[in-house]
């Protein structure tokens, strides 16, 4: 069987970007420029003042050039890396056409210390930073080619090996395991080699993470939206889901009040005292299924306010329309919570004030807190290592005291759940946050409090309290 592997050639111009679909350019184009003037700016003065000190020093006392074509040949080898990111293979070209000419005049020159990192940096900026990549293959190969060919050319016509070898006063000693020749010859390729490789190396590395780092930003921008876009779509399905269900709280309390008119109806010819029970009973009635309806059009308005919840609606409302509806449990259906058999202890209590004030609490915030419940024990089953949880529902008739923060909130009670764990989060099992979202949704339908989060003493806790509205008897 032949597998089809690129060859070293294909991997070559894979790893130089060539045909690859993006191109390096600046973030900040007017930023990366001034500082490219700053930049050939100190290398100017520097590459100035490098040839003073080797004037100084009598570098260059074999040399006839004057001192002011010295100091002219040091600035048009330094200036024109001003330039370098706007124009990195032209910056790149005129360099090295700098460092043949000028190595033929005046090489003494060409080994100053500054212009040599200046044809480096040149070299590197043209690997790193041109949006062409066969065109800066093909600069970069014709650049190599001149130097190591003038490289040779000064072995084989210029002073010779011979003569550098003697200039150093070797002779025909031998200090080392190679003859001084093959020394020589091999040291020049060799920094010459690391010079050039090095140079190109850098570069080239310098491109990929440049590469890889906007890769990783447009990425990270993409999961930001998905994760928005997740969101927004969870937020959109739990209102709805609220939406389903107080409308079912509220379809009842029309039957009841439906109920109770025609029994008041009978009553008024026959017994008007007696009618009085079941128009305080619709009175109550009608009262609580209009606040119910305020919570139901505030969270669709919500929705339609964020975008794309209307037609979402529909389409939920729709498939559940035709089916059959089981009554929505409540703070009564919390203990069934905890008969699953799954190996998780959870110890259910429920805490009244006065007596009997759970059963009075309106079906929808019973619901939201049963939803609460049924949504935490879910996390700690899926989620955490916990072996045991508690939860604990409190009802709470008796009225807030004035002057405290959240009275008003709660000046005619409150309901809650407390859901409490031991365990810490299980290793791979962190999950959405979705259901938790739901949960503060429903906090905001009712306009009540949360409290998410990890236990100081271990564990995790979520807690939900939720006004309770005006006691109608």
């Amino acid at each position: 069987m032949s597998h089809d592997r690129p060859g070293p050639t294909s991997r070559a111009l894979e790893w130089f970007g060539v045909d690859a679909d993006w191109e390096r350019v600046p973030a900040d184009p007017r930023r990366t420029y001034r500082d490219d003037l700053w930049l050939g700016a100190a290398f100017v003065v520097l590459t100035l003042v490098g040839t003073e000190l080797g004037r100084s020093i009598g570098y260059f006392e074999d040399v006839a050039t004057p001192a002011w074509a010295l100091y002219l040949l040091s600035v048009l080898g330094a200036a024109p890396l001003a330039l370098r990111r706007r124009f990195p293979l032209v910056v790149l070209a005129v360099e090295y056409l700098h460092f043949l000419l000028v190595g033929i005049a005046v090489p003494m020159l060409t080994m100053l210390a500054p212009l040599q990192v200046a044809y480096f940096v040149a070299l590197f900026t043209a690997v790193a930073w041109a949006r062409d990549r066969r065109a800066m293959l093909l600069v970069v190969g014709a650049v190599l080619l001149v130097m190591f060919g003038w490289i040779v050319w000064q072995f084989a016509v210029g002073a010779g090996v011979e003569g550098i070898v003697e200039q150093m006063g070797l002779g025909d000693s031998r200090p080392g395991l190679f003859s001084p020749v093959i020394a020589m010859v091999a040291y020049t390729w060799l920094m010459n080699l690391a010079y050039f490789c090095g140079a190109i190396a850098a570069g080239q590395l310098r491109w990929h993470a440049a590469r890889t780092r906007e890769r990783l930003t447009e990425q990270a921008a993409t999961i930001e939206r998905q994760a928005a876009a997740l969101q927004q779509q969870a937020v959109v399905r739990e209102r709805l889901r609220i939406a389903r269900e107080l409308h079912d709280v509220v379809a009842h309390h029309v039957s009841v009040i439906g109920i109770q008119a025609a029994a008041a109806r009978r009553l008024l010819a026959a017994d008007p005292a007696a009618a009085a029970a079941p128009l305080a009973t619709i009175e109550g009635q009608s009262r609580e299924a209009v606040t119910q309806m305020r919570g139901l059009l505030g969270t669709l308005r919500g929705v339609d306010e964020d975008g794309g919840g209307r037609a979402g609606g529909a389409r939920a409302g729709g498939a559940r329309a035709g089916g059959a509806r089981a009554p929505e449990p409540g703070l009564a259906d919390v203990p069934a919570l905890a008969e699953a058999a799954d190996g998780l202890e959870v110890e259910v209590r429920i805490v009244e004030e006065p007596a009997g004030a759970a059963a009075d609490v309106p079906a929808s915030v019973g619901l939201s807190l049963y939803r609460t419940a049924q949504e935490a024990l879910s996390n700690v089953r899926k989620h955490s290592t916990a072996r045991r949880a508690s939860v604990v529902v409190r009802v709470d008739r008796r009225p807030a005291q004035t002057g405290r923060p959240g009275a008003e909130r709660f000046r005619h009670g409150y309901a809650e759940v407390e859901v409490l764990d031991d365990g810490r989060p299980r290793p791979g099992g962190a999950g959405t946050g979705m259901g938790l979202l739901g949960v503060r949704e429903r906090v905001g339908t009712h306009g009540g409090v949360a409290e998410v989060g990890p236990r100081v003493t271990g564990g995790y806790r979520v807690r939900v309290r939720l006004p309770l509205p005006e006691d109608p008897s």
